[in-house]
């Protein structure tokens, strides 16, 4: 069932970035972002996802990934110190990731 999961936010997220078109705001301008790493984050985010769903210690439903310019920011709740830090681990797994800022919030089970 994970590796359902796993694949199913991959191709989504894939599918997004192939059908995302990005665009200048100003005829003088410079894209925002080159459509090239637009497409580089969305597989970054989507790959972090994957081993997010992969790992038993990490709640992927819990956990949200955003990625800029091959940074990863975790953000979202976990239940314990350790899970946070293992989603940090897996991330920094990924490869053209060049830094992780891990934002999670531990929001332990009451």
């Amino acid at each position: 069932m994970n590796k359902l999961i796993a694949k199913t936010l991959i191709a989504s997220s894939l599918a997004v970035s192939a059908l995302t078109p990005v665009y200048a705001t100003e005829k003088n301008r410079e894209p925002m972002k080159a459509v090239g790493q637009y497409v580089d984050d969305s597989t970054i985010t989507a790959k972090v996802k994957a081993k997010h769903a992969e790992d038993k210690m990490v709640s992927a439903m819990r956990v949200e990934v955003e990625t800029k310019q091959g940074v990863v920011v975790l953000s979202g709740e976990a239940k314990t110190e350790g899970e946070i830090q293992r989603a940090e681990v897996l991330a920094k797994q990924v490869e053209g990731v060049k830094s992780v800022s891990n934002m999670i919030e531990l929001k332990p089970k009451s």
